[in-house]
């Protein structure tokens, strides 16, 4: 769990907003798309950024994990002919960065300004080369008319979703809120998928065997196992800013809490050669005050020696934050309290 701070607020992801192939006057397009970056500055407290061009638009909120100092979106190329907006982090980015055939262009140390560079050189195969958790959009003005690509994660740990407007514009936002007053339907982008502006659709790209079910058959190793699941661990604590880990108590969370302690002196993206900028790990912990996941939580940050912040009746929170959403949407401007408890009592009003 990667955090950066704003008052006391912790956040979560970054958030992002694409409308694309649109005729829409330019100013009015960025007007709005400037709004649709509102609904979601939830996901990123740090910055704001948009660009226009060649009949799109492309909005981002971000939540500053990798070089907070640079890295600001949508990035552009030198030449400021390619842009992306893009919510994820890429593992491998130093590797990526360091095999291109121009290393020059590189203007920051973020992770995500390796999709497009290694877009740059090797187009759509990029996504298959990408260590990581992602869900961008990239647009090309380089051709007439501009070409653009949007994709996300093998599994789909970042979100995303799709639609075409009135207009026959093509529409990609993080949160489904976004899309509600623009598309007369939208979808989930799905998992492993692809789209380009010669598709209609998405279509996969990410094809492994466990994709279509298959039944291992190899032997259970577990010394394998085990340096597999430490390195999953490890690579996810590249961070700039102070992380943390969500501890429940059981075992999986446990063992990942565990394993963070263990490599949390020592920078992981230095190799672990240099000292941790915020050595200290802080694990968090939701749930009702005497409920046995939040005892458990607790035996296990105090065998670790980790500090442990208890975050309690989320749910309730989570749904008065909606409620009052779904009540602004329906233009009530003033908002009851008896309005939110029929709303949250009536939950398929919420959907």
């Amino acid at each position: 769990v990667s955090t950066q701070s704003t008052g006391n607020d912790s956040r979560t992801m970054c958030g992002i907003v694409a409308i694309l192939n649109t005729a829409e006057d330019i100013t009015t397009l960025r007007e709005r798309c400037v709004q649709l970056g509102k609904m979601i500055r939830h996901r990123g407290p740090d910055w704001s950024g948009i660009w226009t061009g060649a009949g799109c638009c492309l909005e981002h909120e971000r939540l500053a994990i990798v070089d907070p100092e640079g890295g600001a979106q949508p990035i552009k190329d030198s030449s400021g002919k390619v842009v992306m907006t893009v919510n994820g982090e890429i593992y491998n980015h130093k590797h990526l960065k360091a095999n291109l055939r121009d290393t020059s262009t590189i203007v920051s140390g973020s992770d995500c300004e390796a999709i497009l560079h290694v877009y740059m050189e090797h187009g759509e195969a990029v996504c298959d080369m990408l260590d990581g958790i992602f869900a961008f959009v990239l647009v090309d003005t380089r051709t007439e008319p501009a070409t653009w690509i949007a994709a996300r994660d093998p599994i789909g740990v970042l979100p995303m979703y799709f639609g075409y407007r009135a207009d026959g514009s093509v529409m990609f936002s993080s949160e489904m809120k976004c899309m509600i007053d623009e598309c007369p339907s939208f979808e989930i982008f799905p998992p492993g998928h692809v789209m380009t502006n010669a598709d209609t659709h998405p279509r996969q790209w990410y094809k492994d065997k466990w994709v279509d079910e298959v039944i291992p058959t190899t032997p259970l190793d577990l010394k394998e196992l085990r340096e597999k699941f430490e390195a999953a661990v490890v690579k996810r604590m590249m961070c700039d800013v102070p992380y943390g880990v969500l501890l429940s108590g059981g075992l999986d969370s446990s063992l990942v809490a565990s394993i963070a302690s263990r490599h949390a002196k020592k920078r992981v993206e230095s190799g672990e050669e240099l000292e941790a900028w915020w050595p200290r790990l802080h694990t968090f912990s939701i749930g009702l005050v005497g409920s046995p996941d939040l005892k458990n939580a607790r035996s296990v940050a105090e065998f670790l020696g980790l500090s442990l912040i208890h975050i309690s009746e989320p749910t309730r929170l989570l749904s008065i934050s909606y409620a009052v959403f779904c009540l602004k949407k329906k233009k009530k401007n003033h908002v009851e309290l008896k309005d939110i408890q029929i709303l949250i009592l009536h939950k398929e009003t919420l959907m």
